[in-house]
């Protein structure tokens, strides 16, 4: 499937039926007095997340939605019926904006969140609403509202307990494959992932979190360089930072200082996030060597951070690599339950 996370789109909401100018016209009754019905409602427009869903690639071809238009009122005081909404399907995670202002209207985080995006028209009142005693037989109705019509961007960050960071060609697609079911394209050349892939991880029959491969990062991506902008934004929404570094690499610590640094510059917050640090492709050491790794590069990174030597294709320290993966995101995910809940705007 093709993995698309941005989409424009013109919304429009229903308008409002008209309201009806009518008379009681029955047998035995001489005078009739007015019976014109009010209009229905235009229908809304909303964004409701689908957790079946995993890109916004339905709504690619998608230019134009509308709701259906309230039905005028009827005779005898029969009020139009409401015009149907229409509801836009997306992937959890994803973010309303203004396409010409960029203001975020709202987003849909769990699934079967739903968000406003565009209100119906009134309905106009019929006549009979406007009889009183003084005026017994108003001769006028109102004319219903029109419907909102709003440019959208909606624009996806992916919803996965751990993202991984690193420069291209660190390993991060091999490992996602070793510890997932997903099947990233994995290639001895720089920018291999294109796309970010999402994996189950599964820790044990009822223990679970999912790993999102981001592209990988060159320096200066916070302002655009390489993929840039576009795939950095996924980060946000993990709870744990996975930072994959070779051991290949000359500066282990420079390597890790950089990566963060192109976060920082992106989003100051990402700073917040709790790390873990896998050393990759230690299958190039001898056995001797790799037991002293640790403790031979521990002054490279901040004694908080968890090291862990790794080999995706030989299967080294994948256990412990996700055990110490899953301890990081409980606690996130404990801290996140104990914080105040929050609601889409609608």
């Amino acid at each position: 499937m093709k993995f698309v996370d941005e989409v424009d789109i013109t919304v429009r909401s229903g308008d409002g039926g008209q309201g009806l100018v009518a008379w009681r016209r029955e047998k035995f009754v001489p005078k009739g007095g007015p019976a014109g019905g009010d209009g229905g409602d235009g229908g809304d427009v909303y964004v409701e997340a689908d957790e079946n869903l995993y890109t916004l690639m339905d709504l690619r071809d998608t230019t134009q939605v509308h709701a259906e238009d309230g039905e005028n009122g009827g005779k005898r005081e029969r009020t139009g019926a409401t015009g149907d909404d229409a509801v836009l399907r997306v992937p959890p995670g994803t973010v309303v904006k203004d396409r010409h202002t960029g203001a975020v209207i709202g987003e849909v985080i769990e699934s079967g969140d739903r968000l406003r995006v565009a209100e119906g028209g009134r309905g106009g009142h019929g006549n009979a609403f406007f009889k009183s005693s003084t005026n017994q037989a108003p001769r006028h109705a109102q004319p219903g509202t029109d419907g909102e019509t709003r440019e959208l961007t909606l624009e996806l960050k992916l919803m996965a307990d751990v993202g991984l960071v690193g420069f291209p060609n660190a390993g991060k697609s091999t490992l996602v494959s070793s510890l997932s079911a997903a099947q990233p394209e994995v290639a001895d050349y720089p920018f291999t992932t294109l796309t970010p892939q999402l994996g189950m991880v599964y820790v044990s029959e009822f223990e679970t979190f999912v790993m999102a491969d981001i592209p990988g990062i060159i320096e200066e991506a916070h302002e655009g360089r390489g993929l840039g902008l576009r795939f950095l934004r996924h980060i946000e929404r993990t709870s744990v930072l996975l930072f994959v570094i070779p051991i290949t690499s000359k500066d282990l610590g420079g390597e890790y200082r950089k990566l963060l640094r192109e976060l920082e510059g992106y989003e100051a917050d990402l700073m917040k996030k709790p790390r873990v640090v896998a050393l990759s492709k230690i299958d190039v050491l001898a056995p001797d060597e790799r037991a002293l790794l640790p403790d031979e590069v521990a002054d490279a990174f901040p004694s908080d951070v968890p090291l862990v030597p790794i080999s995706a294709v030989a299967d080294i320290g994948l256990d412990r690599l996700t055990y110490t993966l899953f301890d990081k995101v409980k606690a996130a995910r404990a801290s996140a339950e104990a914080s105040p809940a929050t609601t889409p705007i609608s």
